[in-house]
């Protein structure tokens, strides 16, 4: 089944070389599909010599002819603006460069090969660059060649300059990204006018022109989000191509010098490819650091990876950014809780979105705005030793550490520093300490793992002893599971409380990102599970609140629900945040450690010890771990239960038969159950055991059903078959 096709409305590419072969078949198929098209082609011979206008204007005919929109351009490519200025005249602006003028390597001269294939295909793209970056879009297609990869015998001259297009490419990937123009290289094998005399017509039949062209339209459509990669195409085969190399070896010896007897002796080690990785970037490609257990510095050749990766731990390392302020009122903590998915629906809400409540309390992750603050004003891009590209940023880890309450108002002061910068190969860590103050007096604590991507490499350590560590989850069922739903607006709602990053409001922004649609902050998704336990383990007492630390794994869309699964370990609190919805695991090795209940402080629920009916939610979940599918399927509802004693709730249970393969957790649902039954300990008992008619019992007052009535006929059924003692 094709799923929906690929059009370029609205776009403008040059093909060079378009008179036949493949760029001919390029041009026809952006033209069918909408674009407007410059058909470039000098006419000239195979050898690269002539011209005539005949092979262009037939094309642009075929393309009017179909539909489409197309002009002729005449000139050469090393005449690049002259190219550009034609696709400006006729249509008024350029989004894709196909770079495919060719002429035949075995008659003509080295000088040409160059001046064609490398230098024209520079000259027509640099012409094109500034315009692309105006528009903050463009796409460009290099054409290599098996030759320029591999070597062939006799094509010395035509292989150095299809490799050149290669180098060229992965540069202009690199230079291009921030402003969303990728540039990706082909390496075709295809018949044409060229190829003809000298390929048997069964292969060219096979190596048609339209088996490649497929390829170049998905690398130049704004969908496709692959920058700098390098593809072996033909007779419908596609292949990606990447860089390997060996572990190597370490030749020199301390105090010693390095002699080609060493390299003799390690050289099989050295070639040795068992383990090898696969570098993706400069910063990769330098030698880090030389074994320690040889006493040997790092290699000085680690201050050229330092160069190019702009990371220097050495300058950066407790450097300190500008003191800032943070000046706030009630009506940022409210904006902040309502961010975070608080809700008037919810009474126990309330005290954090309404100023006259008696209680009136700021929610306890409030404390990473004014740290956040501190962060984006004071220059982080301005220290020291830490140069880099803002839009290669993620935010890696967070703790966030609370030593007071934090006032629903007030004037803080933070004050950040780098505390440590961490090499983890594909990418460098920068670890942000941030102490925010109310006068004197230390408020919180944060610190921010920043990751770098690309950035690695410098011959820097990978652990640091400063960094607060993520800690793994008990290998058990969760003791409670809480669900809310954001909303379709959940990003613009948080994205208020000052985090401004494009990448959660604008699709087009979040489209260079690789995103269909702009995501959620992961500080957001951050603040909806700290609530969640704040609401299962401490009463939503704010004082309870002592510290979190989550690490960010995948992003959420507005309009997902967040599920975090909570392991009660003393009065660490273990956390992991997911999707419902996909079961992605979204924060992961996280946890909240609370303060002790002080003497007669509310708990949520007492503990359910001694309570009977334990035993049969018990069985109830062993029986829905084997048969949960099944029953979902016959049941498709979830089941809230409170479950009295002495006329107080002892303990809340939910059966989710509605979801997945079905689940039974302790606790509250944090969405809309579709019934709810309160019943006492006893009562519970005497239904399940057939003592008690169900129906009787609801009658007389002993079994309470809010919502959907209907549905607790099934739970008669629920129960006899999978809950008998």
């Amino acid at each position: 089944i094709m799923s929906v096709p690929l059009v370029f409305d609205g776009k403008v590419v040059i093909v060079t070389g378009a008179g036949g072969g493949l760029g001919r078949e390029y041009a026809l198929a952006f033209g069918v599909r909408g674009a407007s098209v410059v058909v470039n082609d000098l006419g000239g011979d195979i050898k690269g010599g002539g011209k005539s206008s005949n092979a262009a204007d037939k094309v642009v005919e075929e393309i009017k002819a179909k539909g489409g929109k197309a002009v002729a351009n005449y000139d050469s490519v090393e005449d690049g603006e002259k190219l550009i200025q034609t696709a400006l005249d006729a249509f008024g602006r350029i989004d894709i460069v196909v770079n495919n003028a060719f002429i035949n390597t075995f008659a003509c001269i080295s000088d040409l090969i160059h001046r064609v294939h490398l230098r024209g295909s520079f000259m027509v793209t640099r012409a094109a660059w500034n315009h692309m970056k105006k528009q903050k879009f463009g796409r460009i297609i290099m054409t290599s060649s098996a030759a320029g990869i591999y070597g062939n015998f006799g094509q010395a001259n035509y292989s150095a300059a299809k490799l050149g297009l290669l180098g060229l490419a992965n540069t202009l990937a690199i230079e291009g990204q921030k402003y969303n123009i990728h540039c990706n290289t082909i390496a075709p094998t295809a018949g044409s006018r060229l190829t003809e005399t000298v390929m048997p017509p069964v292969l060219c039949e096979s190596l048609k022109a339209e088996y490649v062209a497929p390829l170049v339209l998905w690398l130049s459509h704004d969908q496709c989000q692959e920058n700098g990669g390098l593809f072996e195409v033909g007779a419908g085969w596609i292949g990606k191509l990447r860089w390997e190399r060996s572990q190597g070896r370490i030749v020199r010896k301390k105090n010693q010098g390095m002699f080609p007897e060493t390299v003799r002796d390690q050289w099989d080690n050295i070639c040795d490819f068992t383990n090898a990785t696969k570098p993706a970037n400069i910063n990769g490609n330098q030698v880090k650091q030389v074994e320690t257990d040889e006493g040997i510095a790092p290699n000085p050749t680690s201050a050229m990876a330092t160069a190019a990766s702009g990371i220097s731990p050495l300058e950066a390392v407790g450097q300190k950014l500008p003191e800032s302020t943070f000046s706030y009122s009630q009506t940022q903590c409210i904006l902040y809780a309502l961010g975070v998915g608080m809700s008037t629906k919810d009474d126990d809400h309330l005290k954090f979105l309404y100023e006259g409540h008696e209680d009136f309390s700021c929610l306890p992750t409030f404390g990473v705005i004014p740290s956040q603050a501190a962060m984006m004003d004071g220059g982080l891009g301005s220290v020291p030793g830490l140069n880099f590209d803002f839009t290669r940023l993620l935010h890696g880890e967070q703790y966030l550490e609370l030593f007071k309450p934090l006032p629903t108002s007030g004037t803080l002061t933070s004050q950040a520093r780098i505390a440590d910068v961490l090499d983890k190969g594909s990418g460098a860590v920068i670890l942000l300490d941030v102490h925010t103050y109310s006068g004197k007096e230390l408020l919180c604590y944060n610190q921010y793992s920043l990751f770098i991507v690309g950035a690695g490499g410098f011959g820097g350590k990978r652990t640091s002893d400063k960094a607060m560590s993520t800690v793994t989850h008990p290998n058990r069922t969760p003791d409670a599971v809480m669900t809310d739903t954001t909303t379709r607006d959940q990003a613009a709602l948080y994205r208020l409380s000052g985090d401004w990053n494009p990448l959660h409001i604008d699709p087009s922004f979040a489209a260079m990102g690789g995103f269909k649609s702009p995501i959620l902050h992961g500080l957001c998704s951050f603040g909806f599970a700290a609530r969640h336990v704040l609401k299962q383990y401490a009463n939503n007492d704010a004082s309870r609140f002592k510290s979190i630390k989550v690490r960010f794994v995948k992003p959420v869309l507005p309009g997902q629900s967040l599920q975090t699964e909570m392991w009660k370990e003393g009065n660490r609190i273990h956390i992991q945040c997911k999707v419902k919805e996909s079961g992605a695991v979204v924060l992961s090795g996280a946890y909240v450690d609370l303060h002790a209940a002080a003497d007669g402080s509310p708990q949520i629920l007492p503990e359910a010890g001694g309570l009977k009916s334990e035993l049969v939610f018990a069985e109830i979940g062993r029986r829905i771990k084997d048969l949960g599918a099944e029953m979902v399927k016959k049941v498709n509802a979830v089941f809230g239960w409170e479950i009295t004693k002495g006329g107080d709730i002892a303990a809340q249970w939910t059966i989710d038969l509605k979801t997945g393969a079905g689940a039974l957790h302790k606790g509250p649902y944090s969405g809309k159950t579709d019934v709810t039954i309160t019943v006492s300990d006893g009562d519970f008992m005497e239904v399940v055991q057939g003592k008690l008619n169900p129906q009787k019992a609801f009658f007389a007052g002993k079994l309470k059903v809010r919502g959907n009535i209907m549905l607790s006929q099934k739970l008669e059924v629920i129960l006899k078959d999978y809950a008998k003692l």
